[in-house]
This record gives C-alpha cells, sequence and structure tokens, in this order.
C-alpha cells in the first residue's frame, strides 16, 4: 500500500508560495524544457506539477538517476548478508576475469566501482560480452583513487546484485524497497543489457514521486516509517564523499556541480551538505539536509551548461527560504493556479494547404533509407524501419497510418494546436505514450513532432513532396553526433491498400 504524502502549503513549512512561484517561472525562462518538479519539506509535499503532456503518474526514463537505485540494491543485499563492500570483483565473477589479472585488477572492490573509483579510463560497449571485456580493461590506476564516471561499473552492480540473490534487480528490489516506501512496481520498467543483466547504469523508467521517495530514505537515514531498510554507516557513506572527481572540470568546465565530490553514485553539489541522484539532460532528485527539503526533477536540459542552469536556480531558491514567512493567500492562489495550467509551449499551428488534398487517403511507399517510431532510451532506433504509411486528413487532425515488421498502426496528429497524444504498443512496453502535432508548410511540406512521453526527445519529420516523390528528414533534440552513414530516406506517393486502425 502506498502511504500518501501529507500535503501543506508552501508557508506552513516556512517557504513563501511567490519564492516556488518564482523557481517555477526561472526553471521555464532557462534553456531547458521542463517536464515534472515536486518539493517536499518537514516531510510534507509542498509543489507538485507537471508540464502537459508529463503527467504525476507517466514513468519518465531516469537515465544515470537509475544508478542510484542500483546502489540502494547493493545496500540492502549488504544488510542481507548477500554481498560484502570489499570483495573483490574478480572473486565474484572468476569465470569472466581474465587469466593473469593485473595487480591493480586484483585489488578492485565493490567499494571502488560504487564510487566510480575503477582505475579504468574506457568504458565497455553494451554486448553480449560485456562483463568479459569489462574485466579485460586495463586499471591504469590504483582502484578507489582515480574518479572516471563510466556506466559498465554500475550495470557491473546490479550484476552482482543479480547473480547473489538470483533475482532480477527490480524483482529483489520489490519487497526489500518499492512496496515498502510506497513505489509502484507495476509502473517501473528497466531495460536490459545484451545478455541479459539490467541495464543498471541508466535504464530504468519511474515518476518524479518515486524519486522522491528513493531520497527521502537516504534523507532520513535508511529507515521508512521506523523500518530500517539501509545500514546506517552505508547511507552516512553514500551520501557524503568518497571520492575527488575535480578532473571532471577536464570535460565539462561549466558543469560545477560536477566537481565537488562523488559517493556511492551520488553527486556532492555546492552547497554544504547537499547532494543529488542525477540523470542525463536533468534528472535530478536534490537533497538539502539542512532545509530538510527534497527537490525532484524531470526535464530535457540539452548539454551540462543547461542541466547546470537548472541545479544553479535551484541554488538561488534556496536562497529565499525563511522560517518566518507569513501566511500570503494571493500568492498561494496564483501558485496553484500556475501548477494547474503548466504545459509545454504551445505548438505551431498551421492547419491549412492545398498539401491536405494532394496526400490525403494516399500512401507513401518508403523506398530508401529507414524512419521508425520506434526508438530506444537514448533515443536512439530500434526498430526495423517503416516501409508503408498513409495520411488521412480531418478537420483538426491528421492520422498517420504505417506499416512496420508487418504489423499495421495509427498515429493521430494533431493539426489544431494541440498535441495527439497515442497510446501504442504493450502495456508491458517501456514507452506506450505517443504525442504528435503537425503543420503544413506551404504547398509541399508537412512537418510533425512525435515525441514517447516516457522519454526526454522530441522527433521533427518533415515530408517534402514533390510531384510523386518524398522526401523525409529526422531532426531531433539530441547531444549526439549525426550519423554521417545515414541514407536519405526517400519514397513514392501511390495507392496502397492500408486499412486504417480506428
Amino acid at each position: 500500500m502506498t502511504t500518501e504524502f501529507v500535503r501543506k502549503q508552501p508557508e506552513e513549512t516556512g517557504i513563501s508560495s511567490q519564492a516556488i512561484l518564482d523557481y517555477i517561472n526561472a526553471l521555464e525562462q532557462a534553456d531547458t524544457e521542463m517536464h515534472g518538479l515536486m518539493i517536499m519539506r518537514h516531510d510534507a509535499v509542498i509543489t507538485e506539477g507537471w508540464w502537459k503532456p508529463y503527467g504525476p503518474k507517466i514513468r519518465h526514463g531516469l537515465q544515470s538517476h537509475t544508478k542510484t537505485y542500483t546502489a540502494t540494491a547493493v545496500g540492502i543485499a549488504l544488510r542481507e548478508g548477500k554481498l560484502r563492500l570489499d570483495e573483490r570483483i574478480i572473486d565474484i565473477f572468476p569465470e569472466e576475469a581474465p587469466e593473469h589479472p593485473s595487480e591493480n585488477l586484483q585489488k578492485l572492490t565493490i567499494r571502488d566501482v560504487l564510487c566510480m573509483g575503477t582505475g579504468m579510463v574506457d568504458d565497455t560497449p553494451n554486448t553480449e560480452h560485456w562483463l568479459k571485456d569489462f574485466l579485460a580493461h586495463d586499471v591504469v590506476y590504483e582502484p578507489g583513487k582515480a574518479f572516471f564516471y563510466n556506466n559498465a561499473g554500475s550495470t557491473l552492480l546490479a550484476a552482482i546484485v543479480e547473480k547473489r540473490t538470483g533475482e532480477r534487480l527490480l524483482d529483489y528490489l520489490k519487497p526489500r524497497l518499492f512496496d515498502l516506501i510506497g513505489i509502484d512496481y507495476d509502473n517501473l520498467r528497466c531495460l536490459n543489457m545484451a545478455d541479459g543483466t539490467s541495464l543498471g547504469a541508466g535504464g530504468m523508467f519511474a515518476t518524479t514521486e518515486d524519486n522522491l521517495r528513493l531520497m527521502k530514505l537516504y534523507k532520513d537515514g535508511g529507515v521508512w516509517d521506523g523500518v530500517r531498510i539501509l545500514d546506517e554507516d552505508f547511507v552516512h557513506d553514500a551520501v557524503t564523499k568518497q571520492n575527488d572527481n575535480a578532473t571532471e572540470a577536464l570535460h565539462n568546465p561549466t558543469a560545477y556541480d560536477n566537481f565537488v565530490g562523488y559517493g556511492y553514485q551520488l553527486w556532492m553539489c555546492r552547497p554544504e551538505g547537499v547532494y543529488r541522484a542525477d540523470g542525463a539532460m536533468g534528472q535530478y532528485t536534490i537533497v538539502i539536509p539542512s532545509e530538510d527539503m527534497i527537490i525532484s526533477i524531470n526535464e530535457t536540459a540539452m548539454g551540462p551548461t543547461n542541466q547546470q542552469r537548472t541545479l544553479d536556480i535551484t541554488w538561488d531558491f534556496l536562497k529565499a527560504i525563511h522560517e518566518d514567512t507569513p501566511e500570503d493567500p494571493e500568492a498561494y492562489e496564483h501558485l496553484k493556479d500556475k501548477l494547474e495550467s503548466l504545459a509545454l509551449p504551445d505548438v505551431h499551428v498551421e492547419p491549412g494547404s492545398p498539401l491536405r488534398n494532394v496526400i490525403d487517403g494516399r500512401g507513401i511507399h518508403i523506398e530508401t533509407g529507414k524512419i521508425t517510431l520506434q526508438k530506444g532510451f537514448i533515443g536512439l532506433p530500434v526498430g526495423s524501419g517503416i516501409t508503408d504509411l498513409r495520411f488521412d486528413c480531418g478537420v483538426l487532425d491528421v492520422m498517420m497510418t504505417y506499416t512496420e515488421d508487418g504489423i499495421e498502426n495509427s498515429v493521430v496528429i494533431g493539426t489544431d494546436g494541440e498535441r495527439a497524444v497515442n497510446h501504442l504498443n504493450e502495456p508491458e512496453d517501456t514507452m506506450q505514450l505517443l504525442a504528435a502535432h503537425g503543420y503544413f508548410e506551404g504547398e509541399d511540406t508537412f512537418t510533425v513532432h512525435f515525441r514517447w512521453v516516457e522519454a526526454c526527445f522530441e522527433y521533427v519529420w518533415r515530408f517534402v513532396f514533390k510531384d510523386e516523390d518524398v522526401t523525409i528528414t529526422e531532426t531531433w533534440n539530441s547531444m549526439l553526433p549525426e550519423d554521417p552513414d545515414a541514407v536519405p530516406v526517400t519514397g513514392k506517393l501511390e495507392e496502397l491498400e492500408i486499412d486504417t486502425v480506428l
């Protein structure tokens, strides 16, 4: 049973509604895209809001915020006596270890991996033999000393938990964490490595509140409702500096809050005593012990500079906290109105064009290149590619029916200034909600914006028509470089027999 948190007006906990309103406005005005925000103080939720089409029960890609869940599994397994932090990695995985391990590899322990102290300088790609490849890496530095942020080490922690417990990562955590602290296990998802290991470095999808609940456990020293879940010593070490990460300044010089120390899959922050779980593109859950406060954020912030901007705005907000804050009913009403009206920026509207009549009811057969709506957790395509599609134009929307892997499906594209949200895929799939809106540009172009609501990315497809020829280009809000070997996507307008899925 999920225990609902107490809800209070901000002023009841010593924070003005106006200060929170200013905080939200500053976040919106930064070069980022807000998706969700929760603020808890003195164990009461004082602010919660989601920018439509995002919502409180919709899971969101966590990226590296997953690492903190994985570390928590290690902490629970430690408490149950299933592992020790001083255990050597080569003793846990003797079959995958090199025949003649180096002196430094022989020293590598679970504790070293927890604090990003593997001593390695290269990450390991996702293959079926990633674990053997990881242990074959040269351990350049003495383990536990040099900081190297990597994903393979975090997934190694998941592999350790799964090997020692005989359970999948999320299954192991269900009765020991999720059920106890009120996280809906059935709504969680976690992607896998090529060999089936849970992707403990970045594969989880959870809600904004799930993340807040996880970090409340750390704020409260590993205890939830009187039940100890994590050992006090483990929590202390997890939330305090265990490794010096000042070298991060060489790679991301504007990410100032990445240089002040690293715990157990947690980052230390510049304000004294503050720490955070952190996932790419701004998936933050920030704990401020001195203020008895937790701030949980989901957003799309592209690049370290924009992610740092969110943290800078948060530190400015902390300066506005005063315990003797008087009631301010007017500001509170303004804050409530703001939270109820949160939405992504308005979309472009251009519903009328002669092109509507040209494409209505006609098909496009893809001849070259690959275009797919099926995307992985970091936005890369995982589908085989659409072979055929068709547009059926309504008054307020356009239905796109497409065939991929021999399966037909349909997506409603809003053209009236609204994002149409489509329910696709199967209930057990990671991503199921696809928002789409489109507009006509001149007499030859139909532009469509797609986004999987459970993820951070928006994809823009531009269909350019010239007589019977169609060219489709895709751009998206990614930090990844364009594929220089990508084949242009082209097709032909023709009459196709595709039944519209209603």
